[in-house]
């Protein structure tokens, strides 16, 4: 039975590999090609085929795109102990013959005259042809690679600057709106409890009701009972308001979203209130939930003071879009704020 309710996950496939058996199969390609074109052959220098030519041994010389030439020998040449060496070995057959030899002639018209001239000087009949080949899949590759690199590029910085869930100027830009919250669940490993917490009694007892609210609302709205919008943490630092608030985690056993104040503050304008708002579009679909704020003083300092600059409105934005989606309308949705702070003085 166990067997029949796991699901079947498939491995994931790295588009990496995917990319790499591409390469892999061109380059194969390129070589297969070049073996099965007759471009095998011994490689030689050009004082060593114009000693061969001289003796005679040489029966045909072919130049390919004005860069290679290929040396064909006689068939008594091949005979001789200084050639065996020099017999192509394929093991695939092939229409024309390989060569013998194969070697970059450098200048043309300085080869051509050396040619001419050895083989008037030495009255012999070695054929001097010129041909053009052309590789279809070696063209084909050169064509695409800037193609395929521009592509890979481009994918590759996507994928740096879309990746993660949150924002930032570290390679996120695309995120840099989204809310940086993490959220435990039911699936996260939160063992914190009430039990965890020493003290702090009447702290516990409140909300350890908005906790029973969020597991029971049955019980509470039968009786008219309206969810509470949140609660504030105020103490002074080392008291436990972090540790009661992963202790709500731990036991209301709802979508629990927790990040710090700062969080929603970035150099951007409008950065702030586009993180509130995709803060509670999450908290919203997993409702009922919980947010945590931790240190809210961040963003939640009191408005229109010392603010003679300016800079202090992106704060202000944020602010108000939390209060907003706190209790604006249509905010009738089973998500609580909690928020700690040890300056409830400077609160607005």
């Amino acid at each position: 039975m166990a067997n029949e309710n796991t699901p079947n996950k498939k491995p994931k496939v790295n588009p990496y590999w995917i990319y790499g058996i591409i390469i892999a199969a061109f380059i194969s390609i390129q070589l297969f090609s070049g073996s099965f074109g007759g471009q095998n052959g011994n490689v030689t220098t050009p004082s060593q085929f114009f000693d061969y030519l001289e003796q005679g041994d040489v029966e045909k010389v072919e130049i390919v795109n004005k860069r290679e030439a290929r040396v064909y020998l006689t068939k008594e040449a091949q005979q001789l102990e200084q050639h065996k060496k020099s017999k192509p070995n394929s093991l695939f057959p092939s229409v024309t013959p390989p060569p013998n030899y194969r070697f970059e002639i450098g200048d043309l018209q300085n080869f051509e005259n050396n040619f001419q001239n050895t083989k008037k000087d030495n009255d012999l009949s070695t054929q001097l042809t010129f041909e053009t080949e052309q590789n279809v899949w070696g063209d084909f590759l050169l064509t695409l690679l800037p193609f395929i690199l521009i592509i890979g590029v481009w994918i590759f910085i996507m994928r740096r600057m879309s990746a993660g869930g949150g924002g930032g100027a570290g390679g996120q830009i695309f995120n840099i709106g989204k809310s940086k919250a993490k959220l435990f669940d039911e699936k996260s490993d939160t063992k914190t409890s009430f039990k965890d917490v020493a003290g702090l009694e009447g702290a516990k007892e409140e909300v350890q009701e908005i906790v029973d609210f969020l597991k029971y609302p049955e019980k509470y709205t039968s009786l008219g009972g309206k969810i509470p919008k949140g609660a504030l943490l105020v103490g002074p630092p080392g008291t436990g308001k972090t540790l009661l608030a992963k202790a709500v985690a731990g036991e209301a056993k709802v979508p629990f979203f927790s990040l710090s104040g700062s969080d929603f503050v970035e150099m951007f304008v409008g950065v702030g209130a586009s993180r509130v708002r995709d803060l509670f579009k999450q908290a919203k679909e997993k409702s009922p939930s919980i947010i945590f704020i931790d240190e809210i003083d961040a963003i939640g300092r009191a408005r229109g003071k010392n603010n003679f600059s300016g800079s202090n409105d992106e704060r202000e934005n944020t602010l108000n879009q939390l209060l907003t989606e706190m209790d604006g309308f249509g905010t009738n949705t089973n998500v609580i704020v909690l928020a700690a702070t040890n300056r409830a003085d400077v609160l607005d």
